[in-house]
C-alpha cells in the first residue's frame, strides 16, 4: 500500500484519464461533499446517496472509491473542526481592566455626544 497519494491526487488522475463531462461533474460533486466532511470519502460518497449523478459517472465515483481504499484514504478521521469552537480562555485582571476601561470610555463619549447634540438643538430651538 502506496501512502504518498492523497485523495486530490487521486481525484486528478481520474479527471486526466476520464476527461468526459460526466466525469468532471461527478468528481466535482466529490469535491464540494469532501469540503463538507473534512476530506472523508466514506461521508461524502454517503452524503451523494440521494444525489442523481451525471449519466456515466457511477463508473468514476466507484473507480474512486476502489482508487482510495487502496491507498488507504477513503476514510480519513482528522479528529474535530478546530475552527468550529475554540475553547474558551480564563481572562486575566489586565485584560478585564482594559475592557472595563474600553467600556467606561464608550459610555462617556456617548453622553458627550448626547449632551452636544442637545446643545445644539437647544442653541437652535432658542435663536429663532
Amino acid at each position: 500500500m502506496n501512502r504518498g497519494v492523497s485523495l486530490y491526487g487521486i481525484i486528478a488522475d481520474l479527471r486526466r484519464e476520464h476527461p468526459t463531462p460526466a466525469a468532471t461533474q461527478t468528481l466535482d460533486l466529490v469535491v464540494a461533499e469532501l469540503g463538507k466532511t473534512r476530506d472523508n470519502l466514506k461521508e461524502a460518497i454517503a452524503n451523494l446517496e440521494g444525489t442523481s449523478l451525471p449519466p456515466g459517472g457511477k463508473p468514476v465515483l466507484d473507480e474512486l472509491v476502489h482508487r482510495a481504499r487502496e491507498e488507504g484514504v477513503y476514510d480519513l478521521d482528522y479528529g474535530p473542526d478546530p475552527y468550529d469552537k475554540p475553547p474558551l480562555e480564563p481572562l486575566d485582571e489586565a485584560t478585564e481592566g482594559i475592557g472595563f476601561l474600553m467600556a467606561i470610555s464608550s459610555v462617556a463619549v456617548i453622553a458627550l455626544a448626547i449632551a452636544v447634540v442637545v446643545i445644539g438643538l437647544n442653541a437652535i430651538f432658542s435663536a429663532q
